[in-house]
């Protein structure tokens, strides 16, 4: 998972349960590893959670997926930060899962990675994305190919299925050791 300040709590926090439910191991990167400020809708400030390791400290083989949750700061922060965009780019150039909801694929946007993709988010940011070249719709949870995305943190569960079970497929498919 990417984060920086401004997160909103439940797309970090719901997401990471589930996934850690399901048997994942997740690793949170950031800015720096100093605890990072949650919000509740971007109005209240909430829970914080401390980084495992910097941007810089992210090496992408070592990844199955990326989730980019959501919060109008966050993202806004870290597509600001080449290392942050050059992950997403390299998680999609690997055709590894990448998750993001709310306002998180605008880092998508930004590592130019969405021409062509069929994908959903929170309404502010739809326009960015088909300026991006993403054909932009309108439901709960979009899967196209390694892409998921979703809307709004009422999506958290569709969200929270379908990476796990893209996750299953793709651990499925990879061959024995």
């Amino acid at each position: 998972m990417l984060a920086a300040d401004g997160f909103e709590t439940v797309e970090l926090f719901e997401p990471k349960k589930a996934l850690e439910a399901a048997g994942a191991t997740v690793t949170l990167a950031s800015i720096k590893t100093d605890p990072i400020q949650g919000m509740e809708q971007d109005l209240n400030k909430a829970e914080t959670a401390t980084p495992d390791l910097t941007l810089d400290e992210v090496d992408t083989d070592d990844y199955d997926a990326l989730v980019l949750p959501g919060g109008t700061c966050n993202p806004d922060k870290l597509r600001q930060e080449d290392r942050a965009v050059e992950i997403v780019a390299e998680f999609m150039e690997d055709d590894k899962i990448v998750a993001a909801i709310c306002h998180g694929p605008w880092l998508l946007a930004e590592a130019d990675v969405i021409d062509g993709r069929r994908l959903t988010s929170y309404p502010s940011i739809r326009t960015d994305l088909e300026n991006a070249g993403g054909d932009v719709v309108d439901e709960e949870v979009v899967v196209d190919g390694n892409l998921i995305t979703s809307r709004k943190p009422d999506d958290i569960p569709a969200f929270n299925r379908a990476i796990i079970a893209a996750l299953v497929e793709e651990l499925a498919d990879e061959p024995a050791e």
